[in-house]
């Protein structure tokens, strides 16, 4: 699942990501993203942190509340030049930089999710 307001970013990262075969879950901010949870628990989310309505820490925290998505990895996205110590301080999985090295997208996505088929 991909959680981001940049729509040029969600859909590369959509594009990228079902063109390699992954099923792919997108939503514009956080809200919209607990709503999308409702109907499936993704391998892995990649979360912006800076949205409208819901943002990132916000949603980490919403669906850490509930044990049955709190167990789902995260990943944050970011421009943010500071990104590695607040995804630290949030406990996420890892985080990737905007702008986002194809190659490093795949193995992270690769990492946490199978294979397709």
């Amino acid at each position: 699942m991909i959680v981001d307001d940049d729509n040029d970013i969600r859909d590369a990262i959509t594009q990228i990501l079902e063109y390699e075969g992954f099923s792919v879950l997108s939503a514009a901010n956080g809200q919209e993203g607990i709503e999308k949870l409702k109907n499936g628990n993704p391998a892995l989310i990649l979360l912006d942190l800076m949205m409208p309505v819901m943002n990132g820490w916000q949603f980490k925290s919403k669906i850490e509340s509930d044990p049955r998505l709190a167990q789902i990895p995260v990943v944050i996205l970011s421009a943010d030049g500071n990104i590695q110590q607040k995804s630290e301080n949030i406990g996420v999985a890892g985080f990737l930089k905007k702008p986002i090295q194809l190659e490093t997208l795949l193995d992270t996505v690769k990492k946490y999710c199978d294979e397709p088929k």
